[in-house]
């Protein structure tokens, strides 16, 4: 019996890191998604200005692919052991918000650099073309 009361009120304490730890990670990933995607719309103008359609395409593309790995990714990190007490389990939903945390700055981070490239690229499409030396740099002799 007082094994049975000990794993319900383990059970109650994770139940509630699940709770408040899904809450969070669904919350922070709308939010962040909502600011990435209309900072990121700006950006997509710009490299796609000669295509008006593509940018809202992509960003719409990219929100999903972010929705799709940081909700995938939070939820397979849910899983916790069970815990004894409040600060046990205070201390799993912690850690499990620092992990998600550390991840989404990751990928937020990798998501730049990809940005970075394609203005990188889109900038190197834009260059005029090389002009030709006015004075043959190399004389003939002969």
């Amino acid at each position: 019996m007082e094994v049975e009361a000990a794993r319900a009120t383990a059970d109650a304490y994770l139940i509630g890191v699940y709770v408040i730890y899904g809450a969070i990670a669904v919350g922070l990933t709308a939010w962040l998604a909502k600011t990435l995607s209309s900072n990121g719309a700006v950006f997509l103008e710009g490299v796609f200005e000669d295509r008006p359609g593509m940018a809202p395409a992509v960003n719409r593309l990219l929100v999903i692919g972010f929705y799709m790995l940081n909700l995938g990714y939070a939820f397979l990190i849910l899983k916790a052991q069970r815990t004894t007490s409040a600060i046990d389990s205070v201390e799993v939903l912690i850690t499990k918000l620092g992990i998600l945390l550390v991840s989404l700055g990751a990928i937020h981070f990798v998501n730049m650099a990809i940005f970075w490239r394609i203005q990188r690229r889109h900038e190197f499409t834009e260059l005029p073309p090389p002009i030709r030396p006015l004075t043959d740099p190399m004389p003939k002799t002969g």
